[in-house]
Parts: structure tokens; sequence; C-alpha cells
């Protein structure tokens, strides 16, 4: 099943303790984009300037990204530029400049409009919320948000939320959201408001998916190579929601699937500056370190029996 995503395609300068890039291929979209096309077509509904560089466009089109939906208005693509210290899991933002993505009327193509899958990434709130309300056909919906809108339109962030299946936040932007500590707590309050499933994206320490019928964590994949976080949580979210586009299952099986994957794409992404590494993945590569991941983290049949057993600990250690 093809998957529609409307969000951002930018121009990124980014500093890490790795080094730094002027000027790469980023945005919401674009990553989200790639990691996507991993699993299934992708349909790409975005803005950028004119200056927008050749190779983008050719890089998005030979991994299945249909960019019919791809505005191209005179004037600048919206650049951003942030740089890292030694913490990864925060940026500090140096520049920001929204230029023709200022101006962004998301216009969906006529044959868009039966995409089965929809996915809102991260722009303004009431954008959202007039594509969910145009999609009409979509069987799984998904939105994405950060700090600003919650801050500055909570009350459409909300509507939002109500409108779509599954809501992706990061750990910080769940507790700002709800104004409570507790992540389950915080959780429950979302999904209280109608979605499935909420997942929570909690960066070098993996990430946390609740939902209607369970409660599933996956850590991080253990990257060796950490060269820039930008944009694995948006690749995160491409491999998830393309994981679970790749076939009719919409089960609390296929959502704990999809979070493995989203993981493990996210740990490729950031072996690399920009999405050089998502660009050159196959899906040979993502299952390798899939089954690893795995592996990490299975408990063995034998293990639970073993691991309750009272009679396993002497008595002292029982009082």
């Amino acid at each position: 099943m093809s998957v529609l995503v409307v969000g951002s395609v930018a121009l990124d300068s980014v500093e890490t303790p790795a080094g730094r890039v002027t000027e790469a291929l980023g945005g919401s979209a674009t990553y989200f984009s790639l990691a996507a096309s991993l699993y299934t077509s992708v349909r790409l509904v975005a803005v950028v300037g004119d200056d927008f560089p050749q190779r983008g466009l050719t890089m998005l089109q030979e991994r299945r990204v249909d960019l019919r939906g791809l505005e191209v208005l005179p004037g600048r693509t919206f650049r951003w530029a942030g740089r890292y210290g030694e913490d990864l899991n925060s940026a500090e933002t140096l520049d920001t400049q929204l230029n023709v993505f200022a101006q962004f009327d998301p216009k969906i193509p006529g044959d868009f409009r039966d995409t089965p899958v929809l996915f809102l990434a991260n722009i303004d709130p009431e954008l959202q919320l007039r594509v969910v309300k145009e999609i009409h056909g979509a069987s799984l919906t998904a939105m994405d948000t950060m700090n600003f809108w919650i801050s500055s339109k909570r009350d459409v962030v909300t509507e939002v939320m109500r409108s779509v299946d599954v809501v992706l936040v990061n750990e910080a932007e769940l507790r700002q959201y709800t104004q409570t500590r507790n992540l389950s707590t915080a959780a429950r309050q979302i999904l209280e408001l109608g979605p499935r499933a909420v997942v929570v994206k909690k960066g070098e320490y993996g990430c946390a998916v609740f939902g209607r019928d369970g409660y599933f964590a996956v850590p991080a994949y253990p990257s060796e190579q950490v060269c820039d976080p930008t944009g694995a949580g948006d690749s995160f979210a491409g491999a998830f929601i393309g994981s679970l586009a790749s076939s009719a299952d919409r089960s609390w099986r296929a959502i704990r699937r999809g979070v493995l994957h989203g993981s493990v794409v996210a740990s490729f992404t950031v072996e690399s500056f920009s999405v050089d590494r998502v660009v050159t993945l196959q899906r040979e590569d993502v299952d390798r370190r899939l089954s690893e991941l795995v592996s990490f983290t299975q408990i063995e049949p034998d293990w639970e029996k073993e691991l309750i057993d009272a009679n396993q600990y002497p008595t002292e250690a029982r009082r």
C-alpha cells in the first residue's frame, strides 16, 4: 500500500563532534520518505524553492518517491542550522529560515487523495488537520509534532490527535503536552483522545509504544558510530509506517513489528550526516540488523519459570 506524507523538505547545516555539513538534504518528509521507501511506494507533498538542488529530486525519485505533490515556488528553500554537543539527544538551533516553507499550502493531487496510509509529519497542526480531513479513505493515519506547536497551538494539536490512529512524539514532547512526568500516565491521556497507539521516541534509549492492546518497548540498536542524529526520529517514523503499509495487517503484533523496524532504520541514519546512509540502505541491510536486535532482546522460553520460581531463591531472600 502506498504512503502519503505531508511535511518539510529542507537544506540543513549541521555541526556535531564528528564534523559538519553545509546545506545538506534534510527535512522531516525527506527522511520519512527515504525510510518508508524501503517498504512501499511513497507520495510526497511538500514545498521547496527554485534553488533546490536537482540531485535532491533525483535521489528521491530513484527511491520510488512520487514528487507530483512537491511544489516548487520562486524563492529560497527552507533552511535549518543546528549544533550538537557531546549530548547528541538535543540540538541547539543556530538558525531557521522558513523561506518558501512559510507559504506552505499543501496541495494534494487528485489521485493522492485515495492513498491508504497517511502520515502527517511535523508541520503546523492547522495544516495537518486540514489534510487529514481531505484524505477520507485512509485505513491508517498517523502524526508527528514538536514542542513549538504544543506550546503555541495546543488545542489544534489535540484536534489532530483526535483524528488519527497513531501519535508519534518524543519523551519531552509527551511530558510537555500532558504536563505529566510519568510516561504511562501521559500516554494514557492521549489514548483517551482516540488514537489506537502512542509511540514515544526516546533517542539513544530506544522507544516505547502504548496502545489499547498493551505496551511494548524496544531498545535502540547499539550503533558503534553515531555521526549525526538529525532525522533519526523521522527515519524511525518512515520505517514504522512503511512496515505497517507493506501489508493490510493493523494488529498489535504488526505495530510492535513496525517499532522494531523503526528502531533499526534510525540506527543506520545516525551513522552519517544528512541522508547519506539511509539513501543507500537496502532491505537486506535492515533485515540483518533487525535479526540482531531481536536476538539482543530475546528472552528464552524457559527463563520465565526460572525467574519467577520462588524455589530458586534462598529462604532469607524471600523474606
